[in-house]
């Protein structure tokens, strides 16, 4: 009866939903999820991608912007306004469908609860550490930046609160200045710190002022949206004194009685060393939301509770950092877009109608921009800034971005604003974010970056023309002359590279003399000891490790709280540190975080820092740009080399490498003895389990490794001439100072055709030099015959040179080296000299394939050979650059797996040797910087 009545009344849903005909999107209260589903994936289409009309806006928002470098908070802001009144709900039954009235407690619930956790993680970046390092520019600039546009923020509010109805009529003007004051004066540091990282000027010093004056600018406006909100919600002033008092306490409590043994727990629990455990995140999680519960219960609002925990974790060992990455996509994914679309939901731009409006809008966006830019750039040129350093910092203290909407929002909520001043404001916070990076493009381009830092250490005078330092050095004494062998070599440190790296390094390495017997220690002046130890002249080894700067918050931390803290713990680093001076050699090493495309410019910056004479660059083993940490996945040797990605990397910086130094791209290929996997290799895995774990190990037990005992290389350089192979033979003969390497150096001797003996005559008798003065006005036909013949004429002097320079090098070997390095030459077969350039060029790298397989590899159980070799060769013409198979006629190019940049990218004669498949690394060479001569 009473179940009847039940049952009549109100019956049962249907269990198999739509299959019972059930609506998928219709709102039930026991059942809220599925309509919340949609809710999301409008929102946030490119994770869930449902068939819905909706995607169409964020994906066509989301590429254009992307373009324009701006940051993803934009696209997600204007997504969230075209899902609200002002587009899409101007649809009929939109809003009724998919955001229906008795849904949208659920969905502002779940969209709250990522704003918690969001502003727990914007206080997770905020370093006191780089506020205090550097509080005289920080404390000017940001009291600079908030003072001025505070001020005209309370000006401004003056004439909005008597045009523009109240939402709450209780709300005096100067709770409502006191908030427009703080939404002008506040700057988003989260954005600010993704633009600085994006533009790479997070080591200049605008930045590292920009981000000094933002964290002081950042507590300070949200204690000042504290107090707005206290003011807000109590009726008496003596009640809102109360709130903040215990807002105060609250704050002195948490540093006080709760940070000390906060940090003693993730002490004992390793926390600090190796990263939260799951228990330290569910205790953090647990602290971020009774906080926010208590700020929330007396007045103010819950976010600030949330603010005051991350400002009070830890960042000793990289803390921060790692708490941020178990918990920030799902934040940045899900929640937080949620709450963005929830903001343009309350944006109506169809009530910015009126001239009025529109002109209050103009203004408010005027003071904004007048008051960040005004205070910004003055505070800074006091601290002895150039003008346009202080504009910069100026232009990137007026971002607003997400923080703006929070604060608008949070005055929304309270009852400060009007839909149509929330609205507003809301136009001003775009503009602002969406300004900020062209305007700091304009004024702090790279060129004058550039020109700024040459000026700054003496290279330059302000109007850009060279000091000359040639003849005297720092306090005017002669500088050294250079010398042809490499004493600062600039290192890429990769993961997967640093054994074949660290067995170069040893190779180039001087040999120290040691004594014959230990120094005494109790001897009282040992330096006088004819026993103590005889060093020469260290080699000095600077290595910089790349690690790719993504769009996680993590990623940017790494940034702000400074490269050198990581430098110091980085185990590459500190492997490749290590090694060095266990092998007496003078070492640096650092590590930087940039974007992908940076990482050529980085790399070539680092050896322009250091005036290196080589910078060496290993190719990735396993094709990759970015190092992979985890399992490492079998490739074949022809994917190692199509990687589109890694061979422009790998051309960047050849190309930036010739105007800075001498370059080398080492290829591995079982170097240090260390033998290499086959391809496609995957190693069988199992599971063993126990009562405490489960283990995953290699099924087949790994034998221990013996030593090396062939410790010999053998090295081989073909030498075709060109300033490349002259840096390449130099390079071998240092290498061939260490007893445990041997040197093939061939010769590579082009065909002689008829026209280049009759140039070559033509050239010594020296008639070559006024035919192209006398051939001016001829036909067209002699124009090209002229053009032909200076270029054969270039080809044969460089043939002389070149010549002469083998020579010159095979004389003056020492008679320590005669032993172990062999000269010779080879003639390319004869029957290629009637043919073209084309089939001489081919005819050249087959002779080289043959030489090189005569000569490496024979000792398979040594510790690795390597060719050595120029990259490029005037011989080739055209085959130097040319991505396909034509130009030396090899036709290797055009072998099935190959990419067809490779060419391009290491030059035929090393494109040539990777796919014949030579049993040996190889050192591919380029000439670059005042070093790449033909003397060096």
């Amino acid at each position: 009866m009473a179940g009847g009545g039940s049952t009549a009344g109100s019956g049962a849903p249907p269990q198999a939903g739509v299959l019972e005909g059930a609506n998928p999107i219709a709102y039930a209260p026991s059942n809220p999820i599925a309509l919340f589903i949609i809710q999301a994936s409008t929102i946030h289409a490119h994770d869930m991608l449902p068939a819905i009309i909706v995607i169409l806006f964020c994906q066509l928002l989301h590429y254009p912007l992307r373009l324009l470098n701006q940051p993803r908070v934009i696209a997600e802001v204007i997504g969230g306004i075209l899902l609200g009144p002002s587009v899409m709900m101007r649809i009929p039954g939109f809003k009724e469908t998919i955001f229906p009235a008795e849904s949208m407690p659920v969905f502002s619930n779940v969209a709250n609860l990522g704003l918690l956790i969001f502003l727990f993680l914007i206080a997770l970046e905020v370093d006191i550490r780089l506020f205090t390092q550097n509080w005289k520019a920080a404390l000017s600039v940001g009291l600079a930046g908030m003072i001025l546009p505070f001020g005209l923020g309370y000006a401004i509010a003056w004439g909005i609160y008597h045009q523009f109805p109240i939402a709450e009529e209780s709300i005096s003007f100067g709770v409502f200045g006191l908030f427009i004051g703080t939404a002008l004066a506040i700057t988003a540091f989260p954005v600010l710190c993704r633009i600085l990282s994006e533009l790479n000027l997070l080591r200049s010093n605008v930045g590292v002022t920009v981000l000094a004056a933002g964290i002081g600018n950042d507590v300070t406006g949200w204690v000042l949206l504290a107090l707005c909100v206290a003011l807000t919600n109590n009726s008496s002033g003596l009640a809102a004194l109360w709130a903040l008092l215990c807002c105060i306490g609250w704050t002195l409590f948490l540093v006080f009685v709760v940070r000390p043994p906060f940090i003693w727990v993730l002490g004992r629990t390793g926390s600090l060393q190796n990263g939260p455990t799951q228990g330290m995140v569910a205790l953090t999680m647990l602290m971020v939301l009774a906080s926010a519960w208590f700020t929330g219960i007396i007045g103010v609002h819950p976010i600030f509770g949330a603010f005051l925990v991350g400002l009070i974790c830890p960042h000793d060992g990289g803390f921060a950092i790692k708490l941020t990455e178990k918990i920030e996509d799902l934040i940045s994914v899900l929640f937080l877009p949620l709450y963005f679309a929830l903001s343009g939901l309350n944006t109506n731009l169809g009530l910015l109608k009126d001239g009025i409006t529109w002109g209050y809008i103009v203004g408010i966006i005027a003071c904004a921009f007048a008051g960040k830019i005004a205070g910004g750039t003055l505070a800074a040129r006091a601290n002895r800034l150039l003008w346009r350093e202080s504009f910069t910092i100026g232009c990137l203290m007026s971002c607003k971005g997400l923080v703006e909407l929070i604060v608008l929002n949070i005055g929304l909520q309270a009852g400060i604003l009007s839909e149509t001043t929330f609205s507003m404001f809301i136009v001003m916070a775009l503009v602002t974010t969406v300004a900020t990076t062209p305007l700091t493009k304009a004024l702090y381009p790279p060129w004058y970056q550039k020109k700024v830092e040459k000026w700054r250490r003496g290279e330059i005078d302000w109007d850009g023309n060279p000091i000359d330092h040639s003849e005297t050095g720092q306090g005017g004494l002669p500088q050294k002359p250079v010398e042809s062998q490499i004493r600062r070599l600039m290192v890429h440190l990769r993961l997967d590279s640093l054994p074949s790296l660290f067995t170069f390094i040893t190779l180039l390495s001087p040999e120290t003399v040691l004594a014959s017997a230990p120094v005494d220690a109790t001897a009282e002046d040992p330096s006088k000891s004819n026993e103590s130890q005889i060093r020469k002249k260290p080699l000095e080894v600077h290595g910089l490790r790349v690690i790719e700067l993504t769009d996680r918050t993590s990623s940017v931390m790494h940034l702000t709280e400074g490269e050198d803290f990581y430098s110091l713990r980085d185990p590459v680093v500190n492997a490749f540190r290590t090694f060095s001076q266990l092998h007496d050699v003078a070492v640096s090493g650092r590590v930087a975080v940039v974007p992908a495309d940076s990482y050529a410019e980085t790399l070539m910056a680092q050896a322009s820092e250091v005036s290196s004479d080589f910078a060496l660059i290993p190719w990735g083993e396993y094709g990759s740009v970015s190092e992979d940490q985890a399992f490492p996945v079998a490739t074949s040797t022809s994917e190692r080399f199509r990687s589109t990605t890694h061979l422009e990397f790998i051309a960047q910086t050849l190309a930036k490498a010739a105007a800075t130094c001498n370059a080398g791209i080492f290829i591995d290929n079982g170097f240090g003895g260390i033998t290499k996997p086959a391809d496609h290799h995957r190693p069988e895995l199992s599971r063993t389990k126990s009562a405490a774990a489960l283990s995953i190990r290699s099924y087949r037990p790994e034998p221990a490794a013996l030593p090396v005992l062939n410790k010999s290389h053998h090295l081989f350089l073909p030498f075709l001439g060109g300033p490349d192979d002259r840096v390449a033979i130099r390079l071998v003969l240092q290498l061939a100072r260490n007893q445990h390497v041997t040197a093939s150096i061939v010769r590579v001797k082009w065909p002689t055709t008829t026209t280049t003996t009759t140039t070559t005559t033509t050239t010594t008798e020296g008639g070559g030099a006024t035919t192209p003065s006398s051939s001016t006005g001829t036909d067209p036909k002699a124009d090209s015959n002229n053009a032909s013949t200076t270029i054969t004429n270039n080809n044969a002097r460089q043939e002389q040179e070149d010549e002469v320079f083998f020579s010159t090098m095979q004389a003056s070997l020492p008679a320590e080296l005669a032993s172990r390095v062999v000269f010779s030459e080879a003639d390319i077969s004869s029957s290629s000299s009637s043919g073209s350039s084309s089939s001489a060029a081919a005819a050249a790298l087959a002779e080289i394939v043959v030489l090189a397989q005569k000569t490496v590899g024979r000792q398979p159980k040594n510790a690795g050979d390597v060719v050595v070799l120029g990259r490029k060769n005037a011989r080739f013409g055209a085959a130097d650059g040319a991505g396909g198979g034509g130009g030396d006629g090899s036709g290797s190019s055009g072998v099935s797996g190959w990419g067809p940049d490779l060419k391009s990218t290491v030059g035929p004669v090393a494109e040539r040797l990777i796919t014949a498949g030579i049993k040996a690394s190889l050192l591919v060479v380029q000439a670059g910087g005042r070093k790449g001569s033909s003397d060096y």
